[in-house]
């Protein structure tokens, strides 16, 4: 994958790069695995917003990712690498010998008539999936699993993969990107290789505009606001937070702030991620 620059014919286009497309091989997609997508806006089950700045955006459909990895022993081969305009990263359909077909996370060396399998059984080739008891240590994963059969929650994004560590009784240490390294139960699966997609990162929109296309709205610093509006708000000129720390509109520390609260997993964190 590699990325395309344009010719600077307006202010928009000349700090402009995209995706060049060169591994996509079919435009549409499956339409079994086609699901109607509603714009929800940042809103939550109750109609709150609990995501600012998200609205409008280009129509999509979803399309059903196999992230469980359950035909165990059942072979498939790819059909097609596609896009998907849901995540950063490629999809790959599957066409298995007993005639399902399936959307994949596509990894890095994944290519159209090459045969993947899941399963305790399956080889140590990018695109199969297996248990991380049977995976050989340093080996680069995604798609991890944090409990056996939810499907994968981990390592998802373009250009992502974690690394097995060690093995010890019944976990597994996995090392994620962020540089946290995390106990994992053994029986839980994971696919080898390093998600596609690599040069997703190093895309730069260009212009206001194609940033309202993927969803998001306009945000407003704080610092520019009143201070009945934000906390930030008031002075003359530029002036700085202040205050004991930065704050959310609603007065909440903000900026490095931590959060977390996930006590029952804390024991299973043997290191934290890197500090920034």
């Amino acid at each position: 994958m590699a990325l395309k620059t344009y010719r600077p014919t307006s202010p928009g286009r000349r700090a402009m790069s995209g995706s060049s497309f060169e591994e996509i091989t079919k435009s549409k997609p499956e339409k079994s695995l086609l699901r109607p997508l509603k714009k929800r806006a940042g809103r939550n089950n109750q109609g709150r917003i609990t995501v600012r700045h998200r609205g409008g955006g280009a129509k999509r459909q979803l399309r059903i990712i196999d992230f469980k990895r359950d035909k165990v022993g059942v072979p498939g081969r790819v059909a097609t690498i596609e896009y998907d305009p849901n995540r950063s990263a490629r999809i790959a359909l599957i066409h298995y010998l007993d005639g399902d077909k399936r959307y994949i996370l596509a990894p890095v060396g994944l290519s159209v008539n090459d045969m993947v399998k899941a399963g305790p059984e399956a080889e140590i080739r990018p695109g199969n999936s297996l248990p991380l008891k049977s995976i050989p240590t340093g080996t680069s994963i995604h798609n991890i699993e944090l409990k056996a059969g939810k499907g994968g929650q981990l390592v998802r994004g373009a250009g992502a993969s974690a690394q097995l560590l060690a093995k010890e009784g019944d976990y597994a240490h996995v090392r994620l990107p962020s540089g946290e390294v995390r106990l994992i139960r053994s029986e839980c699966m994971a696919t080898i290789g390093q998600v596609g997609n690599v040069e997703h990162q190093g895309i730069k929109l260009g212009k206001a505009g194609r940033k309202r296309w993927l969803g998001w709205r306009p945000t407003v610093r704080g610092s520019a606001m009143t201070p009945r509006d934000h906390p930030h708000g008031g002075g003359e000129g530029r002036s700085p937070v202040g205050l004991p720390g930065p704050k959310t509109p609603w007065g909440k520390p903000a900026l490095g702030y931590k959060t977390r609260k996930n006590r029952a997993t804390d024991s299973l964190i043997v290191r934290r991620r890197r500090t920034k």
